[in-house]
């Protein structure tokens, strides 16, 4: 199942500068793991916000869930979540 998923990141401005490398660092990890699985497809900058678009390739809507959950950013996320179903239109079956 195909989703867009639209993160928009919050962290607390008085966010100790270690506590938030790491919760960075973590999240980088963990979301190229998921690049390397094809789970999540593809990643893109929001222009002039703190936010990205992403596509993910997943089994079901649990397995988009359990992955969102465990983002280290959940707790300083916005998450809009829009299921995608294929175009008749497109020109390519891929």
């Amino acid at each position: 199942m195909l989703f867009a998923v639209r993160m928009s990141v919050a962290l607390p401005p008085d966010m100790d500068e270690d506590v938030q490398a790491d919760i960075l660092t973590r999240e980088k990890t963990y979301s190229q793991d998921l690049q390397n699985r094809g789970e999540w497809q593809q990643i893109w900058r929001c222009v002039g916000q703190y936010s990205n678009l992403s596509i993910f390739d997943v089994a079901d809507n649990e397995r988009l869930h359990s992955i969102l959950w465990n983002l280290p950013l959940f707790p300083y996320l916005d998450i809009e979540v829009t299921p995608l179903a294929r175009h008749p239109s497109r020109v390519s079956a891929s």
